[in-house]
């Protein structure tokens, strides 16, 4: 119980009947003790008026709840943003300048293939979609990656082939690669992809228009022999989660593709892109997540970079269709020109400091 004491000596206050009436006070003319005091008057006891009695219920909380000391942390505040404002404006403003050009350089990568974009517009409407957005993921490519492919004349112009490569933790190479088959092979490579992808909301049409599908062989014997190009990891989400930066590839025995290949009787053409994992990298070697995918298949492991380091997409040399081998045999011979292409161009373990160097040169490690 806090009582509210005045001392008649101070101007301000009445003394009638032992009651004081309290006129005209400020916080400064108030005692506040935690126990009543017999020898003085209450200002809560001795109000005469109900104005009178809120104003010291008003102080005495006021100085209960430190309220008073509000004032002072709102003047800090205020002095605070007064220094870094300007601080903050100086580096804020030439980032946002910054991006301002790289919007600006996105704008005249669309902007150049105008001619292009309006023809595949007049034939076919997705057509049309589908190389706006090559033309974005294309100009993304070369402003924050600065990607290179090496290897497109081994991509044919005309008829099937199936194109395998590593799974980085988030495949935006592979991204690059279709718009660049869209815009200099001017086709449509169709994509293998997990399930999971299907069940994301929203997905379904961009799935759709870039001819992905879920993976059973027959369907993608069905695309192979009707011409088209076929883009597959064998090892998928796994590798994403689980591969890191001495880049080993996680196929485990899996085959399926090199049935598929076997029986579309087409060539396999091996892919892999320098630095991709300094790019974005997997948290999917912690122990705990990778329980969680193999107790529920769920891809839960967090995903960190964005990294804008160097990208090298390579291609190797199609390996032909050969009756005599099995798939067991076709698997390996794949599996050993990935694994190359890595020994070839890739310094391991990765580094994200030497990948985003390289940017500023055009040496790798292949040449």
């Amino acid at each position: 119980m806090f009582s509210v004491q005045w001392h008649p000596s101070h101007r301000g206050c009445q003394t009638t009947n032992r009651t004081i009436s309290c006129l005209n006070y400020s916080c400064s003319d108030w005692q506040y003790n935690s126990m009543p005091d017999s020898r003085n008057q209450s200002c809560l006891m001795g109000a005469e008026d109900t104005v009178s009695l809120l104003a010291c219920v008003f102080h005495a909380w006021e100085e209960w709840a430190g309220l008073g000391q509000v004032e002072d942390y709102l003047s800090v505040l205020e002095y605070l943003l007064w220094v870094f404002t300007p601080l903050a404006i100086v580096f804020i403003v030439p980032f946002l300048i910054v991006i301002l050009l790289y919007l600006s350089i996105l704008f005249l990568h669309v902007y150049k293939r105008k001619n292009q974009l309006r023809e595949a517009y007049s034939n076919n409407l997705w057509d049309g979609a589908r190389k706006t957005l090559a033309t974005l993921w294309d100009g993304h490519g070369a402003i924050w990656h600065g990607y290179e492919i090496h290897g497109m004349e081994k991509i044919p112009d005309k008829g099937p082939a199936l194109i395998v490569y590593y799974h980085g933790a988030i495949p935006i190479d592979y991204y690059y690669f279709l718009a660049s088959v869209i815009i200099q092979k001017g086709r449509t490579c169709h994509s293998v992809a997990d399930h999971f992808l299907f069940k994301i909301p929203g997905f379904k049409l961009l799935l759709e228009v870039f001819s992905v599908i879920h993976g059973p062989q027959e369907e993608c014997v069905r695309a192979l022999k009707n011409g088209h190009l076929l883009g597959i990891s064998p090892g998928g989400v796994r590798e994403a989660l689980f591969s890191d930066e001495t880049y080993p590839l996680l196929w485990g025995k899996r085959k399926g593709f090199a049935q598929v290949a076997i029986d579309s009787q087409v060539p396999v053409i091996p892919m892999f892109t320098q630095n991709v994992r300094e790019g974005f990298r997997s948290l999917g070697t912690l122990r705990f997540f990778r329980w969680v995918y193999e107790r529920f298949r769920l891809p839960v492991a967090p995903v960190y970079g964005g990294f804008p380091v160097k990208f090298r997409t390579f291609l190797g040399d199609p390996i032909p269709y050969d009756p005599n081998i099995n798939a067991a045999e076709l698997a390996e011979k794949v599996h050993q020109a990935v694994q190359f292409l890595i020994a070839q161009h890739q310094q391991t373990p990765g580094s994200i400091l030497r990948a985003l160097l390289e940017r500023f040169h055009t040496k790798n490690k292949g040449q």
